[in-house]
C-alpha cells in the first residue's frame, strides 16, 4: 500500500542541488586537468585511458537521462511538469544537448531553477522540484561508479606503478574514496524519502552506514589497483570476465527499473559495473542470500587478486608497504562485513521510532508501466485533494531496495505491494 504525502522542498535540498552542479563542474575540471598533465608529459596511453573513461561514463549517464526524458514525455499518466525537464516540447534541442553530453548538466540547472522558484519565491511546484532531485541522485550514483570509481583505481595504480606517492596524490585518493562512499550514503537516504512510514536515518546510523561502505569499497579498489600494478593487461580481462557475469545475475533477478527493453539492459549492464565495486539491492525479495553470495564471491576474488600481486610484486620496491597492505586489506573487508552486520542489528533506522503514516492508502501495481501521478479513489461525498506528483521509477526502485533490506524484513511488505 502506498501512503500519499505532500512532497516538501527545503533550503537544504536547494543547497544540495547547487553543490551538486559545483561538484559536477569541479570533477570535470579536475579530470581535464589530469588529462592535460598526462598529455603534456607524453603519457599518451594514460591520457587515452582517462579520456576514454570520461567519455564512456558521460555517454552512459546521458543515455539514462535521455531514456527518462522520453519516458516522462510518453507516459500517459505524466503531467505537464514532467514533460518540461529540459526544454519542454523542444525535443530536438533536448536531444542535441544529450548528444553534446550536456543533458546531465542541464538537469542540474533545471533542478536549481525550479528549486529557487519554490524555496526563495515561494511558488508552487515543490513536488516537481523533489522529483528532479530524485532523478539527479540516481544519475550521480551512476556517474560515481562509471567514472569516479574506475578513475580512483587508475590513480591508485599509477601511484603503485611509479612507486611514488606525493601528498597531493594521497589527498586526492582519500578525497575520491570519501566522495564515492558519501554518494552511496546520499543515494540511500534519498531512497528512504519514498518510504514515509520508515524511520529517518539519523546521523549516528548514517555514520555507521558510511563507515562500513568505506571499509568494503576501499579494499576492493585497492585490490584491483594492486593486481593491475603487476599484470596491467590482465586487469582488463578480469573486468571483462566479471562484468558480463554480474550483468547476467542482474537479469536473472528480473529487474524492472526502466520502461523499455533497451533501457533495462542498459540498467543491468550498469548494475554489473556497480557490483564490480559495491553491492546494492535491485530486486524484490529477501536479500540475505544474494548478499552473502556477493560478498563471499568478492572476498574470494579480492584474495585471488591480492595473492597474485604478492606473487608477482617486486620485493625490493614494495618492501616499505607490502606487509602492511597484505594485512590491512583483508582486515578492512572483514571489519566492513562485521560492521554491516552490526548496523542491521543495532544501528538500523527501523530499530528507532517510525514516522507516522499520513494520507490515503493505495495499491502499488505489481508490474507494467507506472504513471508519474497516483490518484486516490474517489469516495462518494468526499472531495479528494490534487494528487501529488510521484517519481514512479525511483519509487519502484525504493520499494525493491527496501522490500527486505539487507536480508532483514522491513515492515512486512509483500511482493507487488509495500507499506511506505
Amino acid at each position: 500500500m502506498e501512503w500519499l504525502t505532500l512532497s516538501k522542498y527545503s533550503w537544504f535540498d536547494f543547497v544540495f542541488s547547487v553543490v551538486g552542479v559545483c561538484t559536477f563542474l569541479f570533477d570535470w575540471g579536475s579530470d581535464v586537468s589530469v588529462a592535460t598533465e598526462f598529455y603534456s608529459r607524453g603519457d599518451f596511453f594514460w591520457f587515452g585511458v582517462l579520456v576514454g573513461w570520461m567519455l564512456l561514463s558521460s555517454i552512459v549517464v546521458q543515455m539514462f537521462s535521455w531514456f527518462w526524458f522520453k519516458y516522462d514525455r510518453d507516459s500517459e499518466g505524466s503531467c505537464a511538469d514532467t514533460k518540461n525537464v529540459l526544454f519542454g516540447d523542444h525535443v530536438k534541442i533536448s536531444c542535441l544537448l544529450h548528444v553534446l553530453q550536456l543533458g546531465f548538466f542541464c538537469r542540474h540547472i533545471s533542478a536549481i531553477w525550479h528549486g529557487f522558484r519554490v524555496w526563495w519565491r515561494k511558488e508552487q511546484g515543490a513536488e516537481y522540484a523533489v522529483y528532479l532531485t530524485h532523478d539527479l541522485s540516481m544519475l550521480r550514483l551512476i556517474e560515481t561508479f562509471c567514472e569516479s570509481a574506475p578513475q580512483l583505481t587508475l590513480m591508485t595504480y599509477i601511484m603503485l606503478h611509479t612507486n611514488q606517492a606525493r601528498t597531493v596524490q594521497c589527498v586526492s585518493v582519500a578525497a575520491s574514496t570519501t566522495s564515492i562512499v558519501w554518494m552511496v550514503v546520499d543515494y540511500h537516504r534519498c531512497l528512504r524519502s519514498f518510504l514515509p512510514d520508515k524511520a529517518n536515518q539519523g546521523w549516528g546510523s548514517a555514520a555507521v552506514y558510511f563507515l562500513w561502505n568505506l571499509l568494503l569499497i576501499a579494499p576492493r579498489v585497492a585490490a584491483v589497483a594492486l593486481f593491475a600494478s603487476v599484470l596491467p593487461r590482465a586487469v582488463g580481462a578480469h573486468f571483462l570476465l566479471l562484468w558480463p557475469a554480474l550483468a547476467l545475475w542482474a537479469w536473472l533477478q528480473r529487474t524492472d527499473f526502466m520502461e523499455s527493453a533497451g533501457g533495462e539492459w542498459l540498467y543491468r549492464a550498469t548494475v554489473g559495473l556497480i557490483w564490480y565495486f559495491s553491492w546494492f539491492n535491485v530486486s524484490e525479495g529477501r536479500t540475505r542470500g544474494r548478499s552473502l553470495i556477493y560478498h563471499g564471491f568478492m572476498a574470494t576474488d579480492g584474495l585471488v587478486l591480492g595473492a597474485t600481486w604478492w606473487a608477482y610484486r617486486d620485493p625490493a620496491l614494495t618492501r616499505p608497504y607490502d606487509r602492511a597492505l597484505a594485512a590491512a586489506l583483508p582486515a578492512s573487508y572483514l571489519a566492513g562485513l562485521a560492521l554491516k552486520a552490526l548496523y542491521y542489528y543495532r544501528f538500523h533506522p527501523k530499530l528507532g521510532p517510525r514516522r507516522p503514516p499520513l494520507g490515503l492508502a493505495l495499491e502499488v501495481p505489481d508490474s507494467g508501466a507506472v504513471g508519474f501521478r497516483t490518484f486516490a479513489p474517489d469516495q462518494e461525498g468526499v472531495s479528494s485533494p490534487p494528487p501529488p506528483l510521484r517519481n514512479a521509477r525511483m519509487y519502484r526502485h525504493a520499494a525493491h531496495f527496501y522490500s527486505a533490506e539487507g536480508g532483514m524484513s522491513e515492515g512486512g511488505g509483500h511482493e507487488g505491494a509495500v507499506v511506505i
